[in-house]
């Protein structure tokens, strides 16, 4: 008791210590620096509000309201006619699909197997023919080429031709194969099905079948690269691996890998099994669960999953880094790989999600003697699991026990001998899980709409409706084929979707947004990935880069809903309905991040939601207060219109200030354009020729009219007639998409976004009551001077709340300067501290936005870095500044940053494309029969059966001057705010051997904080570790972690894993060669001149 007694009055002492130093010492009071912010709020207020005019112009909005009317936003309705509108689209698409898969099921039935073909029997567009050889010799594949005339296509943004389809052929296939022939064959007659649809349906954009072969035919016909955009001429697409394929071609699926690790499969064969588990996990999509562990004589997960994850890019990622530290050692015990693996995908916990379908064992080991028969025999009697085993490297084990495994289990037996078996045979278990599904024959006929994707061919983000395509064909004995042909897609373009939810009535901070039942946006205003690649880069396995993606191999888009917006409990309860197919409403109040990603702003919202039917999307609209109703313009009278047309004109630019205008679709003959000039003058060269009310035109244009009109009155009525000082530009923003700034001079270095639904802050003046001060960016050019200060435009008509426009100024710099260390310094002083003097030594006086931004101090120094983080500039003031609750800050993720590419760590190196022994290895005979010999026979096949595959492997590290600069990855932002309302905050800087004191207090009507401390210089022990705020690459949250608590999802309703009729007798079989010596001495001798000479000739 006496302790704290003792305490207390320590404390009591302490601060009544600090209050006499403010009120007597040197240190201003907290009375006198109140008055000096009371000053500099009336000032600024003052100044912003007369020199802006934003009282004026509500008052044009209020005396003109003959030229308007005001509607209301119905949201419930809103959104229920945009479900619609959206399940009529893809309803459309779908009949489009299913005329697709019925024919090709017939073509083929109907077709009749060739193993021979004359020249000229096959003609096609091969897609890839601008990349391969011009004097290649077409005879050799018994086919002629189609050289389609191509025309520029402004839907597709490249080259396409309606005359024919397109066929394109992975790289490590071989096009003159019998197989691909014959493919190539019946699926010509898919081409008059492509034009039929498109005759119905003139906005279907890409149609594609993708066979279970690798062949994809797909039409427009467009060329598969743009030669004059890359000279790579490397491809490594397969259609087999993108995300609309995996999701089509079977149902989802819950995946355990097994990887041998015992010390039979170091070196070589280690390496391919690390790069096979890899390839594997690209098999899946974040419709599926999956783990990995590796055994010896235990069994063990490689990383932190104890369960089965969702196969989202994070947990795929967390997981092949795992697996490129599996180190081989101890001795192999099946029962103890087994039972862990059936154990973990047998657990049914309620806490764990799981596909809840095809359940799957996939191992991979260099083989064994033991079967672990009653492993399977305790576990997996009625065969629910499926096994697929892999014999990985080469070597002289017995290869029966794990080909048992497969067929005693309803799986298939691989071998992977060397790298060049691996994409396809980690592939081709699809075509396994595709028995049931072609035996429930028109049950598992059913439209699946995938997540959003990039892209192959540069359409952007797209969504694409998936129809699988069955074989329908018998034996001999009448008994139906089980095998899937392939899938059957079709693309809706996220462009097509946005016009069916227009946004131009619902203010720049109302929004729709769509999620699928992963939570994943498919429609929102966050939604913006970075396009990565600038061609297809060459991968050289002798350094493997698992992270550089092109735009033909690029990750799925999977942005979490509640990773687009801030999250709050209740947007998980919104985000779980929205999932549950659930309609309804919320209004709340959430943080709200700034267009810019800089600030953070609170402001109400109302949610609104409904089902997509036909579908398992979920529509939702967005919309603030404000938002509820919106201004139609009525504009009736063509003098009126004309007159406000020609304030648009660019030679009246000196008399109504600088112009822009949003580039949107007003009218269908004016294209967009990024350039301002040209758009402008295309659209006053449209209505001085046609009308506003032109039938090719919208509501938007009268309503661009009545913002240009009004606007120009401002210019006119009030700015052009007054000079305020300090005052360098004046600007007015508003939601019809004009944006005007005077003087005309001051429009040059505007650098502000045209599209003011897209201006931060436009925005964030709409969120807040408040004159909002936007700090400049600090890397700035020199001409962009001036601190931004505006305010939204207010008004109530009948009742109804408006914020039609944006009003503002820019202040210069050196005037506000004078004024703020005018207003700080006591006129009269006698020794004392005579306030914030310009470069005083005693004290430090800055002005801080509500983001924490440097925007005015007494000190030259600081001058310079307006616009800075003040957690850069005095990082031990910011800490405490938070501490005491002035400013809180929230940390976020951005996972559609872009970052420099990253070395695979050495543990992940890839395998050699082609290993040249020394000469030492060819002196000892045992080499001849070991793995590296066999392996070098292997790459000789596959160079002299594919001779463009080598290529595709084996680069020079200067051959990567085709790979992008950048690389997906996941960035940190920490944006800080005004924690609470209080105004006044004191406190002391506590330093090693010194001390500071410091006030804050907030400037009243404005979004800024004036702060008073004793000078850093002063003391300068104190903690200089900077506080960065700016965005930084980041591990991003800890999957580990993650997995524990799982975000809501929902898997697909139906589910084809298993059918009574299935023939499973089908599940692989060895195979192998032997070679000889003398057969080795000369491939040696040949690939020791490849090696050498491949260097100098490589395309």
């Amino acid at each position: 008791m006496a302790a704290g007694g003792l305490l207390l009055l320590s404390l009591t002492l302490l601060q009544s210590l600090v209050v006499n130093l403010s009120a007597e010492g040197p240190f201003p009071s907290a009375a006198t620096i109140k008055l000096w912010v009371d000053k500099m709020q009336e000032d600024l207020v003052k100044l912003a509000r007369t020199a802006s005019g934003v009282d004026r112009l509500a008052e044009m909005y209020m005396r003109n309201q003959n030229l308007y009317t005001v509607e209301a936003n119905n949201a419930a309705r809103l959104v229920e006619v945009a479900a619609r509108d959206i399940e009529k689209l893809l309803s459309n698409r779908s009949k489009a699909l299913v005329r697709l898969a019925e024919a090709a099921e017939r073509f083929q039935k109907e077709h009749q197997w060739q193993d021979e073909f004359a020249t000229g029997d096959i003609i096609y567009y091969n897609a890839k023919d601008d990349l391969n050889d011009p004097g290649r010799n077409e005879s050799e594949t018994s086919s002629q080429r189609i050289k389609p005339v191509f025309e520029e296509d402004p839907i597709f943004g490249r080259q396409t031709s309606y005359q024919n389809a397109a066929v394109h052929i992975p790289t490590d296939i071989y096009e003159g194969s019998t197989i691909v022939l014959n493919e190539l064959n019946w699926t010509g007659a898919l081409d008059d099905v492509f034009k039929k649809n498109r005759e119905e349906d003139q906005t279907l954009l890409w149609q594609v079948f993708g066979s279970a072969t690798g062949l994809a035919r797909y039409y427009p016909a467009s060329p598969w690269v743009d030669k004059g955009r890359t000279q790579n001429k490397i491809d490594l697409y397969d259609v087999r691996r993108r995300p609309w394929y995996i999701q089509g071609a079977a149902s989802p699926k819950d995946m355990l890998i097994l990887v041998d690790a015992s010390g039979s499969v170091s070196g070589l064969t280690l390496k391919l099994i690390r790069t096979s588990v890899i390839e594997m996990l690209e098999t899946l999509s974040d419709d599926d669960f999956v783990n990995v562990v590796s055994f010896n004589e235990n069994a063990q997960n490689v990383s932190c999953f104890n369960h089965l994850v969702q196969a989202n890019v994070r947990n795929k990622k967390k997981l092949k880094e795992a697996v490129y530290k599996i180190s081989a050692k101890g001795i192999t015990d099946y029962k103890k790989g087994f039972s862990y693996a059936f154990e973990q995908l047998l657990n049914h916990s309620q806490s764990v999600y799981r596909a809840n379908c095809n359940k799957i064992i996939m191992l991979f080991t260099d083989g064994g003697e033991e079967r672990a028969q009653e492993i399977f025999n305790k576990y997996n009697k009625e065969k629910k699991v499926r096994v697929f085993t892999f014999s990985v490297g080469q070597h002289n084990y017995d290869k029966g026990p794990i080909q048992w495994m497969a067929c005693q289990n309803k799986g298939y037996y691989y071998e992977i001998p060397s790298i060049g078996a691996i994409r396809i045979n980690t592939q081709e278990y699809l075509d396994v899980l595709g028995r049931p599904m072609v035996l429930a024959g028109q049950q598992a006929k059913q439209v699946q709409w995938t997540n959003v994707y990039l892209d192959a061919l540069e359409l952007g983000l797209v969504i694409s409706g998936t129809l699988p395509v069955f074989n329908l064909t018998k034996d001999q004995s009448g008994n139906q084929n089980q095998l899937i042909l392939g899938v059957m897609g079709v693309d809706v373009s996220l462009e097509e979707i946005k016009k069916l939810t227009p946004r131009f009535t619902l203010c720049p901070n109302g929004y729709y947004f769509a999620i699928d039942p992963n939570g994943y946006v498919l429609l929102h205003p966050n939604l913006q990935p970075k396009h990565i690649g600038v061609g297809i880069p060459k991968i050289n396995l002798r350094k493997r880069r698992p992270h550089v993606q092109n735009p033909k191999s690029q990750e799925p888009v999977t942005l979490d809903f509640l990773d687009a917006e801030l999250e709050n409990d209740i947007k998980v309860q919104i985000r779980k309905k929205m999932i549950d197919g659930e309609s309804g409403d919320r209004t709340f109040r959430t943080l709200i991040k700034s267009q810019d990603e800089r600030y953070i702003d609170k402001g109400s919202r109302t949610y609104t939601w409904t089902a997509v039917n036909g579908t398992d999307y979920s529509l939702a609209l967005v919309l603030p207060p404000y938002s509820f109703y919106y201004i139609k313009a009525t504009i009736d009278e063509a003098l009126i219109q004309a007159k406000f047309t020609e304030t648009l004109k660019l030679d009246r630019f000196d008399e109504f200030g600088y112009t822009f205008l949003a580039p949107r679709d007003y009218c269908t003959p004016v294209k967009i354009t990024d350039n301002n000039t040209d758009f402008l003058l295309n659209f006053n060269e449209f209505i001085d020729r046609h009308t506003p009310k032109s039938p090719l035109c919208n509501d938007m244009v009268m309503r661009v009219l009545l913002d240009a009109g009004f606007t120009s009155d401002l210019v006119q009525e009030h700015w052009s007639k007054q000079d305020p000082e300090g005052i360098t530009a004046r600007f007015v923003a508003t939601d019809g998409g004009i944006t005007r700034v005077y003087p005309r001079s001051a429009g040059y270095y505007w650098t502000e976004n045209p599209e003011t639904y897209e201006d931060s802050f436009y925005k964030r003046s709409l969120d807040n009551e408040n004159y909002v001060f936007t700090a400049p960016f600090f890397n700035r050019s020199s001409e962009e001077d001036g601190i931004m200060v505006s305010k939204a435009v207010k008004i109530t008509v009948g009742g109804k709340l408006l914020k039609p426009a944006v009003v503002g100024v820019k202040i210069n710099i050196s005037n506000w300067l004078e004024n703020f260390t005018r207003t700080t310094t006591k006129n009269e002083c006698k020794g004392e501290l005579c306030g914030c003097e310009k470069n005083s030594m005693h004290v430090d006086c800055v002005i801080l936005d509500d983001g924490g931004f440097l925007l005015m101090s007494n000190r030259d120094e600081y001058i310079q870095e307006i616009g800075k983080f003040f957690g850069e500039i005095d990082p031990g003031l910011m800490r405490n500044l938070i501490n005491m609750s002035l400013y809180a800050f929230n940390k976020s993720y951005d996972y559609q940053s872009v970052c420099d590419p990253e070395e695979e760590p050495r543990q992940g190196a890839g395998l050699r494309s082609a290993y040249v022994p020394t000469i030492a290895d060819l002196l000892q005979l045992g080499w001849w029969a070991s793995a590296a010999a066999w392996s070098i026979l292997q790459q000789l096949f596959l160079g002299l059966t594919f001779p463009h595959f080598l290529g595709a492997v084996e680069v020079e590290e200067e051959d990567f001057s085709a790979i992008p600069s950048k690389q997906s990855c996941i960035t940190v932002q920490t944006q800080y705010f005004f924690e609470n309302e209080d105004k006044s905050f004191s406190g002391i800087l506590d330093c090693i051997n010194c001390s500071r004191l410091f006030h804050a207090e907030k400037i009243s009507n404005t979004n800024l904080v004036f702060i008073i401390s004793d000078s850093k210089q002063m003391c300068p022990y104190c903690d200089a570790k900077p506080l960065m705020q700016a965005e930084k690459p980041d591990e991003g949250p800890n999957p580990c972690e993650m997995v524990q608590q799982p975000r809501y999802r929902k898997g697909p309703d139906v589910c084809f894993d298993e059918d009574a009729a299935e023939d499973s007798r089908d599940c692989g079989g060895v195979s192998g060669l032997s070679p000889s010596i003398w057969s080795m001495v000369g491939i040696q001798l040949i690939l020791l001149w490849l090696s050498s000479g491949s260097r100098h000739g490589q395309l």
